[in-house]
């Protein structure tokens, strides 16, 4: 496949992943307050649903990979279009919490096989191991998904009520989501990978072939490494996400410069995938993942120490180092064990991480609520728990 076939479809897939994160992931902070006033219920309970979405969207990944790995991308990618819409419609139709708890499971069901994993798992099967490049650009198209998603669903709730902007975006997966997945490249059965073996998720492809990587040492310590290691930072991501400006005003800033330094995550997020796209791609993935798996411990230090002053500074280094991590979800699997069955490995892997990411907006608003700034002792030491088992791993290969 040539690269300017391969460029478009970059940009296909990572609008469509824009589409699937603004109206998931991104959806409750905008919507949960007007959802919970029309239905009688708190906002927690609209978060409650949300994280039963994620605990749901964990349960079914590693299918959802096994789907991509045997028929490619292209059919599982435009049925969770249809998922999402079906949700969407189903939460603008909700009368109370139990048909709000419903749609938000159809949702974990469509985000368990439409999100990231899912994108990286259809580059993997398409262009094997040259797809590094290929998921570097998706994350850098989709990592504009909040602020595409934010200011839009604000406004088709200020137009159509929340209940409209539901609908709204049901109709975006239907009339953009469908054509965009559909029109994804079809993987070949020539090009299909074989299966991993059944003896364990974690084993390594033995085939032959030149480029594909050793295996490595120890595969069941490997998986399970790899899986803390994208566990904690699925946890810090959304802890951070979800309670970020609150945080640096533990810290002695005020409410309108926390708000405007949060809103310093997303570029920093983007400028250094760029420069993973750039520079960093001449390293191994591995030395890119332990790079940015400092950056979090780094920035809270200063900010523990400094207080407001080094906010900034902080938030920066957390995006950078967020965003670079993204990648590494996509890239660490595929050098690490090659692309026969990456995305029901890639799948196993990330159960835990959407298991610890439902729970972290509590836990850590929980800590914040009886420690202030101190709770960032928490992410500090699993950002530094996750530095280390990084350092455990041995790079075996250059994708």
């Amino acid at each position: 496949m040539n690269a300017a076939s391969q460029r478009w479809t970059v940009a296909r897939l990572g609008t469509a992943q824009t589409l699937a994160w603004a109206s998931s992931y991104y959806l409750p902070a905008m919507l949960a307050a007007p959802m919970a006033r029309d239905l009688g219920v708190t906002t927690p309970t609209v978060f409650a649903a949300f994280s039963v979405a994620l605990i749901v969207s964990a349960l079914l990944g590693p299918f959802a990979g096994r789907g991509i790995d045997r028929h490619g991308g292209r059919p599982v990618l435009v049925g969770t279009n249809l998922l999402f819409a079906a949700s969407l419609v189903g939460m603008a139709l909700a009368q109370g919490p139990v048909g709000l708890f419903a749609a938000w499971v159809l949702m974990g069901v469509a985000m368990g096989s439409g999100l990231y994993e899912a994108a990286f798992a259809t580059l993997v099967r398409l262009y094997g191991q040259g797809a590094r490049g290929a998921i570097t650009g998706i994350t850098l198209i989709a990592g504009f998904a909040s602020t595409v998603g934010w200011p839009l669903s604000a406004w088709m709730e200020t137009q159509w009520g929340w209940r409209g902007a539901c609908a709204g975006w049901a109709a975006l997966h239907l009339l953009v989501g469908v054509p965009l997945n559909g029109w994804l490249p079809r993987a070949d059965a020539a090009d299909k990978a074989p299966e991993p073996s059944t003896d364990a998720i974690a084993a390594p492809t033995t085939e032959p072939a030149v480029s594909a990587p050793p295996t490595p040492a120890h595969p069941l310590r490997t998986t399970v490494l790899l899986s803390f290691v994208f566990a904690v930072t699925w946890f810090t991501s959304t802890a951070m996400a979800a309670h970020l400006p609150r945080l640096l005003q533990a810290s002695g800033t005020s409410l309108q410069a926390a708000v405007a330094l949060a809103a310093l995550v997303g570029p920093a997020q983007v400028a250094a995938r760029l420069l993973e796209f750039g520079f960093l791609r001449r390293l191994h993935p591995l030395l890119s993942a332990q790079l940015a798996a400092a950056a979090h411990p780094v920035g809270a230090g200063l900010l523990m120490v400094l207080g407001g002053p080094a906010a900034a500074v902080f938030t920066v280094l957390h995006g950078a180092g967020n965003g670079i991590l993204t990648i590494a979800k996509g890239t660490l699997p595929l050098v690490l064990f090659g692309p026969a069955g990456y995305g029901a490995r890639q799948g196993l892997m990330m159960v835990p991480a959407r298991v610890a990411q439902a729970f972290a907006p509590v836990l850590f608003g929980m800590l914040l609520d009886s420690a202030g700034a101190a709770a960032l002792w928490l992410t500090t030491l699993l950002g530094l728990a996750a530095l280390g088992a990084l350092w455990l791993l041995r790079p075996v290969a250059r994708v």
